[in-house]
């Protein structure tokens, strides 16, 4: 079983939204996953998802918790078998509150996908559609991986 932490700045947007989309997909392909997500930051310790993000999961019809956004600790590193960033920022974060990335797990998303690049931040852009194809897009690709990777 794949172990995925999906991680960015305050999870209460884009890691949550990967979270339960990732899971969804998985669950559609009868893929056995362990996912769950972080933030980097401390700034929404405690919050549930942004609600323009629940709003996005509910329209696009993928099912999600009771959420509340907790930070990425030392000890995630050795817990998951991948932990994946949003964007460079949080690829930076992560490597730090990991103390490295000796074992080459940490990624952005979309390294995955043939076209790798950072998510943009929807708390910021306002643009949850274009997160959510985004996200769409990264997920697929690291199931083909994880598929790829298991035969």
């Amino acid at each position: 079983m794949t172990k995925i932490l999906f991680v960015c700045h305050g999870n209460i947007c884009r890691s949550p939204m990967a979270q339960y989309l990732f899971a969804h997909l998985a669950a559609e392909r009868g893929l056995a996953c362990s996912v769950q997500s972080a933030a980097t930051s401390r700034e929404e310790i405690g919050n549930p998802i942004y609600p323009p993000a629940k709003r996005k999961l509910r329209e696009k019809g993928i099912p999600f918790g009771d959420h509340r956004a907790a930070q990425m600790t030392r000890r995630d590193y050795d817990s998951y078998d991948l932990l994946l960033a949003m964007d460079q920022a949080n690829v930076r974060n992560m490597t730090a509150i990991a103390g490295g990335d000796p074992g080459g797990k940490i990624h952005r998303l979309l390294d995955f996908t043939p076209h790798p690049r950072d998510i943009a931040d929807p708390w910021y852009t306002g643009d949850f559609e274009a997160t959510y194809d985004d996200l769409l897009q990264g997920c697929q690709a690291l199931l083909h991986w994880i598929e790829q990777r298991n035969g």
